[in-house]
């Protein structure tokens, strides 16, 4: 019986000093408890103890947390998750000062989390935001590889858009140093990144671009003034008379230009489409409340950055175009309530021509 005790002794001892276990708190190795129990007492007392403690609580502890729990850890990406937009304020209290707006669709990178709270980092805006608005972890990145895209950045003076990946093909047009265009894929195909262009597939060299994955941003205080000022501005712009005649625009020819930038080549569904997404936008909170607001919103509509929208104006518009502009307006659509298009096969949704919408 002793013989016994003692193998288990030796048993007890050996798990001992390989396990640690936590105790009232504080994680202490068991080798220690063993060694003070031995200074206190024989090998009775010592198998005591053991029996007490139940083998379970020498049981390394394993890693805790789910694969998904893990990934939301070492994730720093956040996305609102709001359907128009949510406050961000100066500290995480619900009466605290609001410095900014985060809308539907926006990302950013997290600093700080707090009791229900997440400081955030949005473009320019820099605040907390309640947790019970937004989306961590794999959720995050769904909805971020949902809504963001890339965007190809011109840095020569002057490139060529082909038609093609190759230099021997036919030409779409030019784009000047600091256009910046969606890119169709995340990486250069043959040298070459395919873009959105004019309601075309067009190629321009890798070589003279900067691709970069972008997720729109939240606006501070000061910036939803000045964008709403710039709005004003560009309004008054194309509404100008230049000499005995106003090349001005009322919303449908606003919107029209922006439809043949984008829609031009596309069969009238979808023209229509591409304005019930700007005229959706518009009625849904999470972008700004009018049509210019909506196309002229930072980083959404690349011919609006670059100029072509107000070029397009200027020149005229296509009936087709202004027949979308003036249907969507009046709130029909071919999409339903789709907020977002791009090209055939880089997301899923309601196809019509060469675009998909969701």
């Amino acid at each position: 019986m002793k013989e016994n005790r003692k193998v288990l002794l030796c048993l007890a001892c050996l798990l001992a000093s390989l396990l640690v276990f936590s105790l009232q708190g504080k994680t202490v190795m068991a080798t220690s408890m063993i060694h003070l129990v031995e200074l206190h007492a024989g090998a009775e007392e010592v198998l005591d103890v053991v029996d007490e403690l139940q083998l379970d609580a020498l049981i390394i502890p394993s890693e805790t947390g789910t694969q998904e729990e893990k990934e939301e850890e070492q994730s720093d990406l956040v996305m609102a998750n709001v359907k128009e937009s949510m406050n961000v304020r100066e500290e995480p209290d619900a009466d605290s000062k609001k410095v900014g707006l985060l809308y539907a669709d926006c990302g950013g990178t997290i600093l700080e989390r707090s009791n229900g709270w997440t400081k955030l980092q949005s473009g320019n805006l820099i605040g907390w935001a309640k947790d019970d608005y937004l989306l961590f972890g794999k959720e995050a990145q769904e909805m971020a590889e949902s809504v963001g895209t890339y965007k190809a950045t011109v840095t020569a003076d002057a490139l060529r858009v082909r038609k093609e990946a190759s230099q021997d093909c036919g030409i779409w047009g030019l784009v000047k140093k600091g256009d910046v265009y969606e890119a169709l894929t995340d990486q250069p195909v043959d040298e070459w990144i395919p873009i959105e262009y004019a309601g075309e597939e067009g190629y321009i060299s890798a070589e003279y671009v900067t691709l970069a994955f972008d997720i729109d941003s939240g606006e501070t205080l000061d910036e939803i003034k000045a964008r709403e000022k710039r709005e004003r501005e560009e309004r008054a712009k194309l509404i100008a008379n230049q000499g005995a005649v106003a090349v001005g625009t009322t919303d449908d020819v606003l919107l029209a230009a922006l439809i043949q930038c984008e829609a031009a080549n596309q069969p009238y569904e979808g023209q229509l489409a591409v304005g019930a997404v700007v005229m959706n936008r518009v009625r849904s909170g999470g972008y700004p409340n009018t049509i210019a607001g909506v196309i002229y919103a930072s980083g959404q509509f690349s011919p609006a950055v670059s100029g072509g929208v107000e070029a397009r104006v200027k020149k005229g518009v296509k009936d087709s175009c202004l027949q979308a502009a003036r249907a969507a307006i009046n709130g029909e659509t071919t999409v339903g309530g789709a907020c977002h298009f791009r090209r055939v096969g880089y997301h899923e949704g309601v196809e019509i021509g060469g675009h998909v919408f969701w």
